[in-house]
């Protein structure tokens, strides 16, 4: 199944429909409450990471029998130190969107911890793409 999102930029009320609609979709077809609890958490940061940073973006999702694979893209400001933006408690999320509770430093190194695999793809001043992988049954890795 092959799934297609718009990621609104800078809507914090729509940030989420995403994932959300991923998890009732994976529940529907009985994944086990782990896989779409992790796979749910991957997708929802991806979709915050676009609001807070990018303006919006793209998420494509393929769920098959053996895994859920998640394609965030968007055309923001590209991370410029990817290994400072996977600590967590790092971020240059602006003052209004902490205040909003959001930008804590945590959406990468979230990703990071409840996917299977995460690839970052980005472009100082082209944008990101994140491949995330969630496994069905991580035993069988």
């Amino acid at each position: 199944m092959k799934l297609h999102y718009e990621v609104p930029g800078d809507d914090f009320t729509r940030a989420g429909d995403a994932s959300g609609d991923v998890k009732r979709r994976l529940k529907r077809l009985g994944f086990p409450p782990d896989v779409i609890r992790r796979a749910a958490i991957a997708i929802y940061e991806g979709e915050i990471n676009m609001v807070i940073h990018a303006g919006g973006g793209t998420a494509d999702i393929e769920i098959m029998p053996d895994r859920i694979t998640a394609v965030l893209s968007d055309n923001g400001p590209g991370i410029p130190d990817v290994e400072k933006a996977m600590q967590e408690g790092w971020s240059t999320a602006p003052d209004n969107i902490r205040a909003l509770g959001f930008g804590a430093g945590m959406g990468l190194p979230n990703i990071r911890k409840y996917s299977d695999s995460l690839n970052i793809d980005t472009a100082v001043g082209k944008g990101t793409t994140l491949t995330i992988t969630v496994l069905a049954n991580p035993a069988q890795q």
